[in-house]
C-alpha cells in the first residue's frame, strides 16, 4: 500500500467506508470488474472479498487472475475469472455469453480496464496502431460491453461505475493524444447515455481520477516522484459509490483546473507551443 506524503494527504482527502451500508447494498449480488488483475480493479476485488457477493474478474493475464481468486476465496465472496483481451471480438463475445448465462444476471459493473500511452505526435507518424489499440480498449470495448449488458442491468436495477480520468475534464495535454482522446470518448458516451440509463433505473457513476500508483503509470519516468493516489484509497471510493449512488467523484481541487481550462485556454494554447519550441532548440 502506497504511504501518502503530507502533500498527498492534502490532495487526496481520506474517505470513510461504512461496511454495513456496503453489505446491505451488495450482498447476494453479482459484480463485474474489468482490469481486475492489478491496480485499482484488484484492490476493489479484495475490498469486496469480505462480503457474500459473486465477483466476476476479467483481465488478460490468467496467472494474475488465479492469484487474486486464490486470495479472495479464503474469505466470503465467490469468484469467477474470465481471461480475455476485450479488444478481441471473439474474447468479448465469450465474456458476454458467459454473463448472459448467469442465472441471476448482473448487478454492478466496474468499468476499469484501460490502456495508457505517452508518445509525442512526431514519434507517432508511423504508429497508427497506437491509436487503434487505445480506442479499442478505452472506448469501443466498454461501449460494446454496455450495449449488451443494459437489458440485464435494467432488469436488476443495477449500477455502472466508470473509472475515468481528470484529463477528460481539462484541456488536453501534449504527448497524450491517443490516451486522452480515447478516455474522453467513452466519458462523453457514458455521460450522454447516463440520463437514459437512469430512466431505466440503472444507477451511473463517473470516478475522475488523477495519477494512481498502478502498473499503468510505470513506463512514464516523470511520474515516479509526482503525487499519486493509492489504489486502495481509490477502491474505497468505488465501493462507497456502490451504496451512496453518488454520480460523480472528483478530487476537491479539480474545480480550479476546470475553471482555468475555460478562462486561460487562449493563453495556454499560445504558451505551450513556445515551450515545446524552446525544448527543441
Amino acid at each position: 500500500m502506497h504511504k501518502y506524503s503530507m502533500l498527498e494527504k492534502l490532495l487526496f482527502l481520506s474517505s470513510s467506508l461504512n461496511t454495513e451500508k456496503l453489505r446491505r447494498a451488495i450482498e447476494g449480488k453479482t459484480v463485474l470488474i474489468t482490469g481486475a488483475s492489478s491496480g485499482i480493479g484488484e484492490q476493489v476485488a479484495y475490498m469486496l472479498a469480505d462480503f457474500q457477493v459473486h465477483l466476476i474478474l476479467v483481465a488478460r493475464k490468467v496467472d494474475k487472475l488465479l492469484a487474486v481468486k486464490d486470495q479472495i476465496e479464503k474469505k466470503e465472496a465467490s469468484v469467477s475469472i474470465f481471461c480475455a483481451d476485450l479488444r478481441s471480438d471473439e474474447e468479448m463475445k465469450g465474456l458476454l455469453s458467459f454473463i448472459h448465462r448467469l442465472p441471476n444476471g448482473l448487478d454492478i459493473v466496474v468499468s476499469n480496464a484501460g490502456l495508457s500511452i505517452n508518445r509525442p505526435i512526431s514519434q507517432s507518424l508511423d504508429r497508427f496502431h497506437d491509436f487503434t489499440r487505445t480506442m479499442a480498449i478505452n472506448y469501443f470495448a466498454p461501449v460494446q460491453l454496455m450495449l449488451s449488458l443494459i437489458p440485464i442491468l435494467e432488469k436488476n436495477k443495477g449500477q455502472v461505475i466508470n473509472i475515468s480520468t481528470i484529463n477528460a475534464l481539462l484541456l488536453p495535454f501534449p504527448n497524450w493524444a491517443g490516451y486522452q482522446a480515447s478516455k474522453s470518448a467513452f466519458d462523453t458516451w457514458f455521460r450522454s447515455a447516463a440520463p437514459e440509463l437512469n430512466a431505466m433505473e440503472i444507477a451511473t457513476a463517473s470516478i475522475y481520477l488523477p495519477l494512481v500508483k498502478t502498473p499503468m503509470i510505470l513506463p512514464t519516468i516523470a511520474y515516479e516522484k509526482m503525487p499519486a493516489m493509492c489504489p486502495n484509497h481509490v477502491a474505497k471510493i468505488i465501493c462507497k459509490t456502490m451504496y451512496t449512488k453518488r454520480k460523480t467523484y472528483k478530487p476537491w481541487w479539480l474545480i480550479f483546473g476546470e475553471v482555468a481550462s475555460i478562462l486561460f485556454r487562449g493563453i495556454y494554447e499560445r504558451l505551450i507551443p513556445k515551450i515545446f519550441q524552446s525544448r527543441g532548440k
